[in-house]
């Protein structure tokens, strides 16, 4: 080999490393792995949240433009039933307490309680319209329904009977629950704007402007800190905020159409599901300080996922695409 060809091969291969090497997202102490992937065989269409009965390892997919809530057993890696006859599952909410799953259909407006072991329905709470998001406060025993062009249910998880309703400026997306302070952070993505919930009061306190970017779908919340995370599509955009003054603390530019995030309080890291086919991570370095450790790639309108801090893992749904069916990415989060 002559000393044209050897510089060429030493130059082709420094180049070639050095692009693997600026293609591969930056690891600061922490890692994905990617476990399995479970088919979700005859699922089409849009695939909301899920939710995770942690003492049979089963999982909940809300499985939207199905009709259905897939149930997956994340022991086998396999679909075990499909619960049918639904009108477009969103939200969810697994009660251990009383082993029922609690659905929330956007299409009709209604809240149907199924028995966890048999698939049975128990009961449907009807709501006005578009029920959606499912949050359950384990202290007092409630479930709280997003729902409509404004407002939040409040739902005994014991007897299946709404109490109350919250009213709220425009149909609520992710909201939060605070049991340390007794607040609900709701976001209200078509006023540009965070309604603060008073629980004792069951009433709005307080609203915050969102002025840095529009369509603020996702949230999550470090109750610890004080700190709220806002995910926005329009730009696509991580806000932080400070939850005793509803102040922005920071941004970060994330992917585009993201729908769920997660805190994990073990290593102060933030999971960001994306529909343009990533996951974000982001470190909280500080309370005041957050940056981008890893972006992994996944696949295109996989943006709702779930963590599951009792077995470290995080599940991200991928929607049937062209040329690919429904499946569940499962990673391990490594330490």
């Amino acid at each position: 080999m002559n000393k044209f060809k050897v510089f060429y091969a030493v130059l082709t291969l420094a180049v070639f490393c050095l692009e693997g090497c600026t293609a591969q997202p930056s690891k600061q102490g922490h890692a994905l792995t990617l476990t399995s992937t479970i088919p979700l065989q005859g699922v089409g269409g849009r695939i909301d949240h899920l939710t995770f009965d942690s003492s049979t390892q089963r999982l909940f997919i809300a499985a939207l433009g199905n009709n259905t809530v897939e149930v997956v057993d994340l022991k086998a890696n396999k679909l075990i039933h499909s619960i049918k006859g639904l009108s477009e599952p969103q939200g969810l909410a697994f009660i251990p307490e009383q082993n029922v799953l609690f659905v929330a259909n956007g299409g009709n407006g209604a809240v149907d309680v199924f028995n966890a072991a048999t698939y049975q329905k128990l009961s449907s709470i009807q709501l006005p319209d578009d029920a959606d998001n499912v949050r359950y406060d384990t202290l007092n025993k409630k479930v709280y329904v997003g729902y409509g062009e404004g407002g939040i249910a409040i739902i005994d998880a014991a007897t299946f009977k709404q109490e109350a309703d919250i009213k709220l400026q425009g149909h609520p997306e992710s909201f939060q629950l605070d049991i340390l302070t007794s607040k609900i952070y709701v976001n209200i993505h078509d006023k540009q704007q965070v309604e603060v919930i008073d629980m004792d009061k069951q009433a709005v306190i307080g609203r915050w402007k969102i002025t840095e970017a529009k369509a603020n779908f996702p949230m999550a919340l470090d109750a610890a800190n004080h700190r709220l995370f806002i995910g926005c599509r329009h730009p696509s955009k991580l806000l932080v905020l400070d939850t005793e003054t509803g102040a922005r603390i920071a941004a970060v530019d994330i992917d585009n159409d993201a729908d769920d995030i997660f805190y994990n309080h073990e290593d102060s890291s933030l999971y960001i599901t994306c529909g343009g086919g990533y996951l974000n991570i982001i470190k909280q370095q500080s309370v005041n300080q957050y940056t981008e450790t890893e972006r992994t790639s996944t696949s295109s309108g996989a943006r709702t996922s779930l963590f599951i801090s009792q077995i470290n893992r995080l599940v991200i749904a991928s929607p049937k695409g062209f040329g690919r069916s429904a499946e569940l990415l499962v990673y391990a989060i490594d330490r």
